[in-house]
């Protein structure tokens, strides 16, 4: 009888030593719910300081209620990644308050299926502004004010397997992770003589609240999806917090323009006989294309 990987420790334990970030400052975008949320809370036991920017105020409310449970100092700053002056005014903010962040997590994306025939100029623009030219706005601003203090930093990106494999049904975010990919191993190489690294970390199935509707309906098909992982099992939100925070800490740091992937090897998986194709269509129950649709 196969087991697969056995379940992690429990919420709470720590994978560094205690104090590991006392004196850091993290500053998280869309890092109120979901995974965002998860990862901020393990550099949170670790001692850091917390600074979560979000659009949305309920989001900022979640987050700010979740690092004060666990105890740490965090202040809370609406920003919109897409604008360059909003996270410039984030991180004055964070400044003023903590001083200059020595971590940044790019945590905040945009993503929802649709089959790249049916997708819309404004679909696609607004993952790919979100996703990829918002990360880079917070890297480049982030970046340059270590450079401009001459400060060593930490750049941590969430990614996607479908990076390196395309995903049917997310052309734009495909597209958008892969641009985040490259990006952290372009400026991997650009910045380390300043002292500043960059990694990527990519998810597998992570249940949590914040996760689309496409992803929640297939969860409620197969519990958990225990029996279509590798693991045998889902991931914990706090085993991406744990990797998250190793490669931010003095630890991790000759660790840098890599892609850690952390899914229980699900994105690795091959099957000796392949099963019939589904189209991309059929997998999102779209009906049968009309081109004469509204584009």
């Amino acid at each position: 009888m196969t087991s697969g990987i056995p379940a992690p420790p429990p919420v709470g334990e720590t994978a560094l030593k205690p104090g590991s970030f006392d004196g850091d400052t993290v500053f998280i975008t869309g890092g109120g719910t979901g995974l965002g949320k998860g990862i901020a809370s393990e550099f949170a036991r670790l001692g850091a300081n917390i600074v979560i920017a979000s659009r949305k105020p309920e989001h900022l409310e979640a987050g700010h209620e979740a690092m004060a449970e666990i105890g740490a100092e965090c202040i809370t700053v609406q920003c919109d990644i897409r604008d360059p002056d909003s996270i410039s005014a984030a991180l004055d903010v964070a400044g003023e308050r903590f001083g200059l962040p020595r971590v940044l997590i790019n945590n905040a994306a945009a993503n929802f299926p649709v089959p790249a025939e049916d997708m819309s100029p404004n679909a696609w623009r607004t993952v790919v502004d979100i996703t990829l030219n918002g990360t880079f706005f917070c890297t480049r601003e982030f970046g340059r004010r270590h450079i401009g203090a001459e400060s060593s930093a930490s750049v941590v990106s969430v990614g996607a397997s479908y990076a390196w494999t395309g995903g049917p049904g997310f052309a734009h975010s495909a597209a958008a992770k892969a641009g985040v990919k490259n990006m952290t191993e372009t400026l991997a190489v650009e910045w380390g003589p300043y002292g500043i690294q960059l990694n990527c970390l990519v998810p597998g199935l992570f249940p949590h609240e914040d996760m689309t509707a496409d992803i929640q309906g297939n969860l409620e098909r197969t519990h958990d999806k225990d029996v279509c992982q590798p693991a045998l099992r889902v991931g914990q939100r706090q085993e991406l917090g744990w990797a998250a925070t190793f490669l931010a800490s003095p630890y991790g740091q000759f660790i840098t323009g890599h892609t850690l992937t952390v899914d229980g090897a699900n994105w690795q998986r091959r099957v000796l006989t392949n099963p019939p194709v589904v189209s991309t269509r059929e997998q999102l129950g779209k009906g049968p294309f009309d081109p004469d649709q509204k584009r």
